[in-house]
């Protein structure tokens, strides 16, 4: 394995690893100590300004509605998300977040945006042309290689 391919790796590795670690810690030091970093980014997942479907939430989050359902009634338990169902179709429920949940939503949006400014911290502008081309060019390589929707949400 060359030295480059063995550096990247390394680097990858830790970096997964330590924004997990991070935000967990970042949490449970916070004000958002009853959240996990999987209810945070559920909170990510229904945004702050819209209702929206339990389906449109489980899609961006890649994962069953059943399985989103236990995550929504413990966030519904926690007071950070609230359910609605359609007036004009009593079936569908909408989730949205309570002022609770849009503090957490906040909150962990700064915690992105630092994140990010220390990363580019420094960085000549070719240099930042260059990160973004190739977490781009990873970022293409995770979705064909392993079947990811290619959808973006809006934030």
């Amino acid at each position: 394995m060359s030295r480059a391919i063995y550096v990247l790796n390394e680097l990858l590795v830790d970096i997964f690893n330590d924004i997990l670690i991070i935000e967990q810690n970042a949490l449970q030091e916070g004000a958002l100590k009853d959240l996990s970093v999987t209810e945070i980014h559920t909170i990510d997942a229904i945004g702050m300004y819209q209702k929206r479907t339990m389906s449109e939430v489980a899609t961006d989050l890649k994962i069953t509605v059943g399985t989103l359902t236990t995550a929504i009634n413990n966030l519904v338990r926690k007071e950070y998300v609230q359910r609605s169902r359609s007036e004009e179709d009593r079936r569908i429920v909408f989730i949205s977040l309570t002022k609770k949940g849009k503090l957490a939503y906040r909150i962990h949006q700064k915690f992105h945006s630092d994140m990010i400014k220390e990363t580019i911290s420094g960085l000549t502008e070719e240099e930042e042309k260059i990160l973004i081309s190739s977490l781009e060019k990873l970022n293409q390589f995770f979705k064909n290689e392993y079947n990811l929707e290619c959808n973006k949400k809006e934030t």
